[in-house]
């Protein structure tokens, strides 16, 4: 969908145009042959990490709508596990309705461990809680599906959540625009890297746990001061001037 966001932001909607760009003057007619389309156009670097920032864009995009998302494990992340689904899907063959119920299971009990262990909440946790978390559900979900052992989808999700350790929460005007929606394109490349660095690795030889990541976490929650706790009263929320475009 093209269009300006609601809100006051005036954040543009970016995922329809990125679409169109990347697809030219080629033409498609549903699911399926957008899909087909999308894979015609080759498999260099920059093109796929493109398409991966577009399915996390559109999806976060439809969630600062009013529309209808999935919530993994909430609203402002729900465009990680989608958009690391929708790469191997994509551009790794994944068409096995097998292999995308193992990777929503995956990542569904991950979730769950997180919740018990410390939470999924941006006002308990910062941001961690819900991108960090996300992008450590999606990465271990992913190395399932590409084969990995259930030791190297724990080192993926411990990977993914060690790397987002302190991430605050302090979207502009309280709204879940910016830093929001681009955040959740970079949730999902970390979990695909850190889904790679975990299937070319050995779990034996790690040093950090992922029960460790987690207890981790929610130190690191406890800890935060309550303005980076989804208040909008600390970080860009107060540095940026909401007169100015987003850039």
């Amino acid at each position: 969908t093209e269009g300006i966001l609601p809100g006051g932001l005036n954040v543009r909607r970016r995922a329809a145009e990125l679409n169109k760009k990347l697809l030219g003057d080629k033409k498609y007619n549903d699911y399926q042959s957008w899909i087909a389309t999308i894979r015609a156009g080759g498999n260099s670097f920059n093109y796929i990490l493109d398409w991966v920032s577009c399915f996390a864009l559109a999806v976060n995009e439809e969630n600062a709508s009013f529309g209808r998302v999935v919530t993994a494990p909430t609203n402002g992340a729900a465009g990680v596990i989608p958009a690391v689904l929708h790469y191997y899907i994509v551009f790794s063959d994944g068409n096995s309705e097998d292999k995308i119920v193992r990777f929503l299971l995956t990542a569904s009990k991950i979730g769950s461990i997180f919740k018990k262990g410390a939470t999924l909440s941006a006002a308990m946790g910062g941001c961690q809680a819900e991108i960090g978390v996300s992008s450590a559900m999606a990465a271990p979900a992913l190395a399932e599906c590409m084969g990995g052992t259930q030791k190297q989808a724990l080192m993926a999700s411990e990977i993914a959540m060690e790397h987002h350790l302190g991430l605050t929460c302090d979207p502009i005007a309280g709204l879940v625009q910016v830093p929001c929606i681009e955040r959740n394109t970079m949730g999902a490349i970390k979990a695909i890297t850190a889904s790679q660095l975990a299937l070319q690795g050995s779990p034996d030889h790690a040093k950090v746990t992922l029960d460790a990541v987690i207890k981790t976490m929610w130190d690191t929650a406890k800890d935060m001061d309550t303005k980076y706790k989804e208040t909008a009263d600390g970080g860009l929320a107060i540095n940026v001037p909401l007169s100015l475009p987003e850039c």
